[in-house]
């Protein structure tokens, strides 16, 4: 029974980490993350939870004879857009997993 005390101050404390994970999250899911790519000509945004918001498009870029360009501009600033929302969320998030290896987690 001596080391019941010790268990329940680890529970208390899993739960303040929770709840503080689950406030971050929610932080994260309000953020948004802009790429633009084409010298600016096309400009992607997603969310916290790597949702694509907006896509704008500069009407200078559309070309009807170069369609694949502008497709590749659409999926590099998507991708980079991404790729701030996942840095983010792996450094907002990572707080709470350092020292654990739970690779993938976030």
């Amino acid at each position: 029974m001596r080391g019941m005390g010790n268990m329940q101050g680890m529970m208390k404390q899993m739960q303040k980490m929770q709840k503080k994970m689950a406030e971050a999250q929610e932080e994260l899911a309000t953020q948004r993350f802009e790429a633009v790519a084409g010298g600016g000509m096309v400009k992607v945004v997603v969310s916290g939870q790597k949702e694509v918001l907006e896509v704008e498009l500069d009407p200078a870029v559309i070309d009807p004879d170069d369609i694949e360009m502008l497709q590749d501009l659409i999926v590099i600033a998507t991708n980079e857009a991404i790729k701030k929302a996942e840095e983010t969320a792996n450094s907002t998030m990572g707080q709470f997993t350092k020292g654990l290896n739970l690779p993938g987690m976030f």
